[in-house]
């Protein structure tokens, strides 16, 4: 019967425009019936519990599937989101991916990493996690995002503090050996354009960045180089449509050198990467 009404879901979900509706049925069963996707076959009909329905109601509304489930999955970690808070997203993996075979490559023994706007905690808890003796540094200035971030990093290594970005750290200037952000990167212009799930319902501080979306990158260009050591890296996510601009901000008169984009897994320009020049 689960599966029946499953394969329902779907149908409906699908109908009403959700990106993933398959995906998401099966999870939201999941959810209300305290199991494993893998374990829906094993749920007895007359376990079925209707407050499936109500679920499903909510993300047929384009409510986030994450809000619903208060968890949201990136690389090895389950996070806690909800409202106030920046959803990650799946092509973020690959960013934190790159970035941490950079600082593996760097052959230093307790590599120094800064995560600027964290939001969640995703980015600086997959490399404290997978980066066995980094020393990893977060900030985020939202108080509401914050309540989320100090949920997920409680138990971790992860050194977070409120505040701006672009003033962050000053006590580790010249002392990091990566630096990695997630910014907001859309344009104010492309508000309608903007999936209902982001547009409606994550923060807008984390979505939104200036006429061309590049505002806070810029900004983030100047800390980065304030924080990194020579030969540091810094790895920037942007937006799909921004990957000739994005490599252009990190340039050799403003003191880097192997400025380069690179694509996400479906092979769209996603995440800029700059070396700090040797003096």
């Amino acid at each position: 019967m689960l599966l029946a009404e499953v394969a329902q879901a779907t149908q409906r979900l699908a109908d009403a425009g959700v990106p993933s509706p398959r995906n998401d049925a099966e999870e939201l069963a999941a959810f209300v019936h305290g199991v494993k996707r893998s374990q829906l076959h094993s749920v007895p009909d007359a376990d079925f519990d209707a407050r499936y329905w109500e679920v499903v109601a909510r993300r047929e509304q384009r409510e986030p599937l994450q809000h619903i489930t208060g968890r949201a999955y990136f690389r090895y970690l389950e996070l806690q989101v909800g409202p106030g808070v920046f959803v990650p997203r799946p092509e973020t993996e690959s960013v934190v991916g790159w970035a941490i075979d950079a600082v593996r490559a760097m052959d230093v023994v307790e590599p120094c990493i800064v995560d600027l706007c964290t939001g969640s905690g995703a980015i600086a808890l997959a490399l404290a996690q997978e980066v066995p003796r980094s020393r990893v540094h977060a900030v985020e200035l939202s108080e509401e995002a914050l309540t989320w971030t100090r949920k997920n990093v409680e138990g971790s290594r992860v050194d977070l503090r409120q505040g701006n970005a672009l003033t962050a750290f000053p006590d580790l200037d010249g002392q990091v050996d990566l630096v990695i952000s997630n910014p907001p990167y859309i344009p104010l212009t492309e508000w309608e354009y903007v999936a209902p799930e982001a547009r409606d319902y994550d923060p807008e501080m984390a979505l939104f960045s200036g006429e061309d979306g590049l505002d806070l990158i810029r900004g983030i260009e100047r800390t980065a180089h304030r924080l990194l050591r020579p030969g540091g890296v810094v790895v920037i996510e942007h937006a799909d449509t921004q990957g000739g601009q994005v490599p252009w901000i990190f340039t050799e008169e403003r003191g880097w050198a192997d400025a380069a984009d690179h694509p996400d897994l479906n092979n769209r320009p996603r995440f800029a990467t700059a070396r700090k020049a040797l003096p």
